[in-house]
């Protein structure tokens, strides 16, 4: 990625190359929470024409000023537009942060999580969390090993519902994807409070919401359930269940696509199993491989 925006930076120019960083940003936060162009314009109040100028890297020239104006204070765009108050500490922290590699990065997240995550962290093996995309078995294994375990299994979406009094179609429908990850927040902290040992089913783009995915890595041990792509939708088809893909055409680009946007995230688990090609029966086995492991 960053050889062809070096390329591009010569080609249209640095200010060019920033409203395509930005662009590129805006469509690969879309694809993580498995959003059409058209969700989002709904949802936003932008519209999708303007939303297809910015992913494109033509977006409104008043970013590149309020670029310009950062960088006289020696500031970053993301320190002006940040919705957060100024914290000092917290400021100092995030440029220590900044200087580490990936590895020391996820070093450092779980030398804080440990030290700072409370009680949750500290008894997080004791819940575990089946992350990755719809048709990777969560709700079948998860089921499964938690009858073999003998804690209760929960699903994270019938919580949702729970909490909000209604249908995740009607949420979205009604209140839009803020709503929803509002009330996954509460759905996810009501499930830790109330349960020391569980298996947890969460949807595929919990890991898209920061907050809530960390809450989930400090207080559960976390397996990403993985399968290839073509073994993701024909288990959907085979469920007669096509959210969010109804009438797309091009729905297997559009799950690649997810994927490849969700990947790095679903990697910050502590265990993967892939569950491609096996049977029911191979693939439990697998998944209590992985979680003796954190016992």
């Amino acid at each position: 990625m960053s050889v062809v925006l070096r390329e591009r930076d010569d080609d249209i120019g640095d200010g060019g190359a920033f409203l395509l960083r930005v662009g590129e940003r805006v469509r690969e936060a879309r694809a993580r929470r498995g959003m059409t162009r058209k969700l989002l314009a709904r949802d936003s109040g932008v519209s999708e024409r303007y939303i297809a100028q910015l992913e494109s890297g033509q977006g409104n020239i008043s970013i590149l000023l309020l670029r310009q104006i950062a960088q006289a204070m020696n500031l970053s765009a993301d320190d002006l537009v940040r919705d957060t108050p100024d914290r000092p500490d917290l400021t100092l922290l995030v440029e220590t942060l900044r200087r580490l590699n990936a590895a020391e990065l996820t070093d450092a997240r779980q030398t804080l999580n440990a030290m700072f995550g409370g009680a949750a962290a500290r008894e997080r093996g004791k819940r575990i969390a089946l992350i990755g995309l719809r048709g990777a078995g969560k709700s079948t294994l998860g089921a499964m090993l938690a009858r073999d375990l003998r804690v209760p299994f929960i699903e994270l979406d019938r919580e949702i519902e729970r909490v909000a009094g209604a249908s995740l179609a009607e949420i979205f429908d009604l209140y839009g994807q803020a709503a929803y990850r509002r009330y996954e927040r509460r759905a996810l902290e009501t499930v830790l409070e109330g349960n020391d040992r569980a298996v947890i089913a969460t949807g595929g783009s919990i890991v898209s919401e920061p907050g809530t995915y960390d809450l989930l890595l400090t207080a559960c041990y976390t397996i990403w359930l993985t399968a290839a792509p073509e073994e993701h939708m024909g288990r959907v088809v085979a469920q007669s269940d096509l959210r969010p893909m109804a009438g797309n055409d091009e729905a297997m680009a559009d799950l690649r696509r997810i994927l490849d946007g969700r990947e790095a995230l679903y990697a910050k688990a502590d265990a993967r199993v892939d569950t491609s090609g096996a049977t029911v029966a191979a693939s439990l086995k697998r998944l209590k491989t992985a979680v003796r492991a954190a016992r």
